[in-house]
């Protein structure tokens, strides 16, 4: 799948299209709504508002008016933009900054399967894994059949672990993906957020990989 990427900054389009490219995307880069107007078609755009040369929401609008390809927005914290506004204008879904990478592969994952072939079935915006129910568009998150609060880094934790259920992830890749690729502080703070989703869900859906990483075990 090819995605083109539009965003002005360097120091996030370039470690995003690393950890899409390693997620098995193709990713093209935009820096300019110009640059992105011109590319070559692609199966989806990721849009950042906050572009040097034209507005974003008029980028959205005639990417949507040229063709019916599936477009996620990427606004900043405390943008006053509606939300029924971008999907006026064309936007296929949303995120806001800061977010989660692997919400951000899930919401990738999501939309294209919503746009392609039998794809339109309900709960393509939902996240099940035996007990867990997660919907990624209002981030509302139930564990047998009770609603869960969570904070935002808890969200994202929780949907890395239970997108690729079953498999161990190294400590160094949740903060990678969950954080940030320039972290600097220290790695306890995974510790305190996995004690906390065991408080919240249930001891035992995440086991401890000794010396590696984290699983999420719950497959039920």
């Amino acid at each position: 799948m090819r995605l083109l990427l539009v965003e002005d900054d360097p120091t996030i389009s370039e470690p995003l299209a690393d950890g899409l490219r390693r997620e098995g995307f193709d990713v093209e880069l935009a820096a300019t709504g110009a640059e992105a107007l011109a590319a070559d078609l692609v199966d989806l755009v990721l849009l950042d508002l906050g572009l040097p040369d034209l507005e974003g929401r008029v980028v959205c609008q005639e990417l949507r008016a040229a063709s019916s390809v599936p477009i996620i927005v990427v606004t900043a914290r405390g943008d006053e933009i509606d939300r029924v506004v971008l999907f006026e204008l064309g936007a296929d879904d949303y995120v806001v900054k800061p977010f989660g990478f692997r919400e951000l592969v899930a919401r990738i994952r999501a939309v294209l399967r919503r746009v392609s072939p039998g794809g339109d079935e309900p709960g393509s915006d939902d996240l099940d894994v035996g007990r867990l129910r997660v919907d990624l568009r209002s981030r509302a998150v139930s564990f047998d059949d009770r609603p869960v609060a969570l904070t935002p880094k808890e969200f994202d934790l929780l949907v890395r672990l239970a997108s690729d259920a079953g498999a161990v992830t190294t400590r160094e890749q949740l903060m990678r993906d969950v954080w940030d690729e320039n972290w600097w502080g220290s790695t306890k703070t995974l510790d305190v957020h996995v004690a906390s989703l065991r408080r919240k869900l249930s001891p035992e859906v995440i086991e401890t990989v000794r010396s590696v990483g984290y699983r999420y075990a719950d497959s039920r």
